[in-house]
């Protein structure tokens, strides 16, 4: 049984995969893409990926490590000095992978995995909007609320505007309070 064994193995054994695999990474570092089956593509996309965000580290341990996987010191130079910074910014996505269509001899599924050249945009974290955040802060029972509403309805017109004025000033006292806690 295969429980929690993640990775497909492409019909080789295990030295042969790896080996198959370090010569495809140093490669697709090399030449920064490269046109290969669908399943070599995805497994090739789990390795570089690790390894990018290995390099982005920077310092000597991470360049051994890499050093494990890539034997070649140029690509891993390259992969240092010109690959990691250019993805400092992004949290991971380093890669594209594009179907390409199928090969002619065996009707294989190809695809095409290149590094990602355009800009990363973080997305921006949604806020709360300030009433849901007060809701959500102090909690009144609905009974609390009758009371106040019964209460402002009996008094007179010309003291509401009294009233409102003071109300209008206190959330812009805790208006304050209330980002704290967001920030939090």
């Amino acid at each position: 049984m295969r429980h929690r064994k993640s990775g497909n193995r492409l019909g080789r054994n295990t030295s042969h995969r790896k080996a198959m695999l370090r010569n495809m990474v140093t490669s697709f570092f090399d030449l920064e893409k490269i046109t290969t089956t669908d399943a070599r593509a995805k497994e090739l996309r789990k390795l570089a990926e690790k390894l990018i965000t290995t390099a982005k580290r920077g310092d000597l341990h991470s360049r051994r490590l890499v050093l494990e996987v890539v034997r070649d010191k140029k690509t891993v130079d390259k992969l240092f000095e010109r690959i990691a910074p250019r993805y400092a910014g992004r949290p991971g996505g380093y890669t594209r992978i594009i179907k390409v269509g199928q090969r002619v001899g065996d009707n294989a599924a190809l695809s095409l995995i290149e590094l990602v050249e355009e800009e990363f945009t973080a997305k921006p974290k949604k806020k709360a909007p300030a009433k849901e955040v007060a809701k959500a802060v102090a909690p009144e029972p609905a009974e609390e609320a009758s009371a106040e509403e019964a209460s402002a309805e009996e008094a007179p017109a010309e003291e509401a505007p009294a009233e409102e004025a003071p109300a209008e000033e206190a959330p812009a006292e805790e208006a304050p309070a209330e980002e704290v806690k967001e920030e939090k």
